[in-house]
């Protein structure tokens, strides 16, 4: 007897949204921090520099025949040394993002 097995392969790590790059009087929403699971230290963190990131959100009027939302972005270059990276959307994320979770995409890959 055959047995085939199929996995599931996910494209894709999961983040948490931070907050904004920030200063102790300004903060530049322009520019996302977020932390990617499981990766921690600063030089794991530089290959996921140019890699895409998606922050999903339910919106209550539908469009396009879906009430899902998509804001895009990409990852620029870490942030500090602890395993956050800044990040740059096509349109600012809104404050209600804060601790909400991202999509981090394996590809574009370098390997």
């Amino acid at each position: 007897m055959l047995y085939f097995f199929f996995f599931c392969v996910r494209l894709y790590l999961r983040g948490t949204i931070l907050g904004y790059k920030r200063f102790e009087s300004n903060q530049y929403p322009i520019t996302s921090l977020a932390q990617i699971d499981g990766v921690n230290p600063t030089e794991e963190v530089s290959w996921y520099a140019g890699k895409r990131m998606t922050y999903i959100y339910k919106a209550k009027v539908k469009k396009n025949g879906t009430h899902y939302r998509i804001i895009w972005g990409k990852v620029i270059r870490p942030h500090g040394s602890s395993g956050i990276v800044r990040a740059k959307f096509k349109s600012n994320i809104p404050p209600k993002s804060m601790g909400a979770q991202v999509r981090v995409f394996i590809y574009p890959s370098n390997l």
